[in-house]
């Protein structure tokens, strides 16, 4: 094992460190608050979205910092070479190979740690009985829950979000000045077509979101819930990618299909839980909440447009719009007699997306009498900073 984690940390022995891509400082600040904090920190989010990167280029802080870098330890817990041995046994085989006591503090950094049996009841003994600070990842939100409340009130969690239309700017080195902000328009149209995953931005690849989704889809979804028919979920997929930005019929995509109902429910819940997609409840009464077809959204733009091309610029808008609330606020859909407003959220502000068109006259009726104590339309690209500012 003693070669396996030297592999891994290379800063025992170097301090180069290399972490890929340009930091993304909106989650770095977050990560070094969190330094101070006794939890464990927890990154979520979807495959390849930089999970691993944010713990190297937090590594590589430390060591800047002056922290002992044999004290900092990486391992990913998805390495076959590793089966065998559970987390407590691998930070043993750490301890003793650089004779670390323990009461002195270490930095623990555990990439896929849902691979690991166990993993919560593992975490929350190392947290109690050892002196460390703990960063860990995982793609899969379902995996992530703790069954047993193991580390309840020991922990953060962290979703890392695909690049938005500043980040994917500043990963290709664009700068927009005030006098030239009709350009974001432009931008807009490039960045739909690319979406958010880091790699892809530095290196646009059909290819690459393509063995992305094959990738997910086999490894987190067909074989970890035991589904034979694989073509049946990568069918669910593509009708879901065609039907983002709208109510989704679980019973029409099960006749589709020809499944139940309830394995409609099911699969679409992995697809939710692999953060592939997003669903958005509609607003109203429990009962409304509850049991009215959910909206759905896709969690990357660039995987959108692998299924739907360059068509309907306005739901790609509306969907960019919902991953930039979705974090933010509470957030559901306005459906009152046939009408639909985008978004409502928990403060009972009302948001409605067009680009570069208006509502219609029903719309703004119900957008202008509908309760609410802000009313907002975000009608062109240039006007995207006033979700920053929720």
């Amino acid at each position: 094992m003693k070669d396996l984690l030297y592999q891994y940390n290379p800063w025992w022995e170097d301090s180069t460190i290399e972490t890929g891509f340009r930091p993304r400082e909106k989650y770095l600040s977050t990560l070094r608050r969190y330094l101070n904090k006794k939890q464990i920190i927890i990154l979520t989010g979807l495959r390849r979205i930089g999970k691993t990167t944010l713990m190297k280029l937090l590594i590589q802080e430390l060591i800047e910092n002056e922290k002992d870098p044999k004290h900092i330890f990486y391992i990913s817990l998805d390495d076959y070479l590793l089966h065998k041995n559970n987390i407590s046994e691998i930070i043993n085989e750490f301890r003793k190979l650089h004779k670390i006591k323990i009461e002195e503090k270490i930095f623990l950094f555990f990439d896929e740690v849902t691979y690991k049996d166990d993993y919560q009841l593992q975490l929350k003994n190392i947290y109690d009985n050892q002196n460390v600070k703990i960063f860990a990842a995982s793609s899969s939100a379902s995996i992530l829950r703790d069954k047993k409340s193991s580390l309840t009130g020991r922990s953060i969690t962290l979703e890392i979000a695909p690049l938005d239309l500043d980040e994917y700017l500043d990963f290709n080195e664009i700068k927009i000045k005030q006098r030239d902000n009709q350009l974001y328009q432009s931008h807009f149209l490039d960045y739909i077509k690319v979406g958010g995953l880091p790699e892809n931005v530095l290196n646009p690849s059909r290819e690459y979101l393509m063995n992305l989704i094959e990738s997910i889809i086999q490894k987190d979804i067909t074989a970890f819930h035991g589904i034979k028919n694989h073509q049946i979920v990568r069918d669910y997929f593509t009708l879901l990618m065609e039907r983002s930005g709208k109510q989704l019929s679980i019973n029409k995509i099960g006749k589709i299909l020809s499944i139940s109902p309830d394995t409609a429910k099911r699969y679409l819940n992995y697809f939710e839980s692999t953060y592939l997609i997003h669903l958005l409840p509609r607003w109203g009464k429990t009962n409304q909440k509850l049991l009215s077809a959910k909206k759905i959204y896709a969690s990357d733009l660039g995987i959108k447009h692998l299924f739907m091309g360059v068509r309907d610029i306005g739901s790609y808008f509306e969907n960019y719009i919902y991953l930039k609330l979705r974090n933010k606020t509470k957030l559901y859909y306005l459906y009152e007699n046939g009408i639909e407003i985008d978004f409502y959220t928990e403060n009972s502000t009302l948001i409605e997306s067009k680009f570069y068109t208006k509502l219609n006259d029903k719309q703004m009726k119900l957008f202008l009498e509908y309760p609410a104590k802000k009313r907002i339309v975000i009608d062109s690209v240039d006007k995207l900073s006033v979700l920053d500012e929720m």
